[in-house]
């Protein structure tokens, strides 16, 4: 057991399979390494606190909307016989809440990383997966494991619900992705089950679409490995539109779109649930993506990042426009 240990994730992009995942297509992810958890833990004379931006205070006091958190720690200490062991757990997270980002799932790994790490213990992707999805049941009910799955990634994520995600390596060289804070909270389980009355109530519009997300989805995995950014634009625009047929878009969403194509985005959609968030806009080049985001910027969105995928290496932009490396 160590003094002090330390544990990372990264948020979560969906690139491509937008609630047709969840009707058993594929899904295609990626991790946001400019926009990271850091997770440190320190030994303690007495008790388990944790700080974090939710709550400071005894682990045992921690409150509803972080029982998942709550869960997991205790689960892990009982894996290893140490319910008695005392610590601070202290959270950092860059991750906007709400955004469909995966921020409850990069701090699930984080911390399991971190307890893993402070208890000296070798951690595989299939536990660590598996410890990560005791507070994603917790805080979403029946996920489908995309969110511990991207976080925890090292690349992108192919990912079908009830299959063993494959992570394969991205292909564009010369693109990098902008990513915009629409300001408006995501609203995944009403855009979910927006899209299940879809079905029910109108089956001869609905499935089509999820049928053509799904297809979109496939073409697309093809296209980021072989390095096809003029194609990838298109199918992101066809997702779009796609997704606004089954109503998960808004107004706000789809302007951002428009914005960062008519600033030269080579095709630009929602992420996430939708009905607010963030959306994600396909750049030529870094200098073409620092343009987009500071229009995005301009017309309203709360926060810009910059993720390049050459050598999947990364840069952030804040909201000041500085791109760094």
């Amino acid at each position: 057991m160590k003094k002090q240990a330390f544990g990372k994730s990264y948020a979560k992009i969906i690139l491509f399979g937008e609630h047709s995942v969840v009707y058993n297509q594929p899904a295609i992810a990626i991790p946001l390494y400019s926009v990271d958890v850091n997770v440190e833990i320190n030994k303690a004379v007495s008790g388990q606190t944790i700080n974090c931006r939710y709550f400071d205070g005894p682990v045992e006091d921690m409150q509803d909307n972080l029982a998942g958190l709550k869960k997991l720690i205790y689960a892990t200490l009982k894996k290893f016989s140490k319910q008695s062991e005392s610590f601070e757990i202290k959270i950092s997270s860059k991750l906007p809440a709400e955004r469909g980002m995966g921020s409850s799932a990069a701090t699930a790994v984080a911390v399991t990383r971190a307890l893993f790490d402070y208890f000296d213990v070798h951690l595989n992707r299939d536990s660590l997966l598996e410890i990560a999805d005791i507070e994603e049941k917790v805080t979403h009910g029946n996920p489908s494991g995309i969110d511990s799955a991207t976080v925890s990634s090292d690349g992108g994520i192919w990912f079908i619900k009830g299959h063993e995600n494959e992570q394969f390596n991205l292909n564009l060289p010369t693109s990098s992705l902008v990513i915009a804070d629409s300001g408006i909270k995501g609203k995944t389980s009403e855009a979910v089950s927006l899209v299940a009355r879809n079905l029910l109530d109108e089956p001869e519009k609905t499935k089509p679409l999820i049928k053509n997300l799904g297809e979109i989805t496939n073409t697309a995995k093809e296209a980021l490995t072989v390095s096809e950014p003029m194609l990838i634009g298109k199918l992101m625009d066809q997702a779009q539109k796609d997704l606004s047929a089954l109503g998960v878009s808004n107004k706000t969403l789809d302007k951002m779109c428009a914005i960062a194509k008519t600033n030269g985005a080579l095709g630009a959609k929602l992420t996430g649930s939708g009905l607010g968030g963030c959306m994600i806009a396909l750049a030529p080049s870094q200098e073409s993506a620092q343009k987009i985001a500071t229009a995005l910027r301009t017309k309203g969105a709360t926060k810009t990042w910059i993720q390049t995928f050459k050598n999947y290496e990364f840069s952030m932009e804040e909201s000041n426009g500085d791109a760094v490396k």
